[in-house]
């Protein structure tokens, strides 16, 4: 356990200098938050996978060699012969690699730590990262299902469309089977087509995939106080690229009514759905007001950008 503690914290820090960078990008108003959404991938992937492909590109090559070490999978694992592994389609010196922030070890296989009081800290700790951990994930599964439970009664008004008098707020509701359910009071609302556009645009994105993923990633390292700072951003930036997806698809005049209903809407506070409320209103309202569609060329621009940075966030140290 203190061996997979002692990655996790790696994967937590360089994830957290990942995700600040994106923090700082996001501060860049020309970028759209549907950009935005997708570089928030980065810091996800750092979050979760403890691998990375080795390059000179990578950002990590411009840190000291003193405070940053980049350990080679063989290291790490006993590798298959030659032949018998997937691993073969790589260059002999296997550029499969994990990036050691602390380096609080001196070998991995087994794992010996520069002292031996390092190994009764990670031992302990490792074992309150785990008890709380979980619970952190039961309570996430029981609100979930508590919530589900709650929902039985919608009644169903066409497709996927229901309406319940147990909300407040309009939503999409699961994963698989995604339902889209409204209060009962908003049934004759007159800007109903343009809260189902919004909830269809979150199913077409498959935002409750990524707000789950993104809650069980901050349940996993809930140790680190950044992540919680990074799921409230990516919540939000989620409402607002689904906003931009919704305003790509109505002419000028309708947009205007788009932002009127949000004022409308009582905003929800619900964690496994995406509300047609659920970012602060008035930071919507003001990115509806200047939103603009990108051009072909910017978009593309935006692509390269994107892939860029990833590439270069991605990668480990050479």
């Amino acid at each position: 356990m203190d061996v997979v503690f002692y990655w996790l914290l790696n994967m937590s820090i360089l994830a957290t200098a990942v995700g600040i960078i994106v923090l700082l990008i996001r501060k860049i108003r020309p970028i759209p938050r549907r950009g935005i959404v997708l570089l928030w991938a980065i810091p996800l992937v750092r979050f979760l996978v403890p691998f990375g492909i080795r390059s000179k590109f990578s950002l990590l090559s411009m840190l000291p060699r003193y405070a940053v070490r980049t350990v080679p999978i063989s290291e790490l694992v006993a590798l298959p012969a030659q032949g018998q592994g997937f691993l073969d389609v790589f260059p002999s010196e296997k550029p499969v690699a994990m990036t050691n922030i602390g380096r609080w070890a001196i070998s991995y296989r087994p794992m010996t730590y520069k002292v031996d009081l390092l190994a009764d800290v990670f031992d302990y700790a490792s074992f309150v990262w785990a008890v709380i951990a979980a619970a952190v994930l039961i309570t996430l599964t029981l609100i979930y299902f508590v919530t589900k439970a709650e929902l039985r009664g919608a009644k169903r008004m066409y497709d996927n469309v229901y309406s319940s008098q147990k909300i407040t707020s309009p939503a999409v509701y699961g994963i698989l089977r995604p339902r889209i359910i409204i209060p009962e009071h908003l049934r004759d609302a007159e800007g109903l087509d343009l809260i189902l556009l919004h909830e269809k645009r979150h199913i077409r994105r498959g935002d409750n995939f990524w707000r789950l993923l993104a809650f069980i990633t901050a349940a996993i390292h809930w140790f680190n106080p950044f992540v919680w700072i990074f799921l409230k951003c990516f919540l939000s930036d989620v409402e607002l690229a689904c906003d931009e997806s919704a305003l790509a698809k109505l002419p000028r005049e309708k947009q205007k009514a788009y932002a009127l209903e949000l004022l409308n809407v009582q905003q929800s506070k619900t964690v496994f759905a995406s509300a047609f409320g659920g970012a602060k209103i008035r930071t919507r309202i003001e990115h509806i007001i200047s939103y603009k569609k990108m051009t072909v060329f910017s978009a593309l621009l935006f692509a390269a950008f994107v892939a860029a940075v990833a590439y270069m966030l991605l990668t480990n140290a050479a």
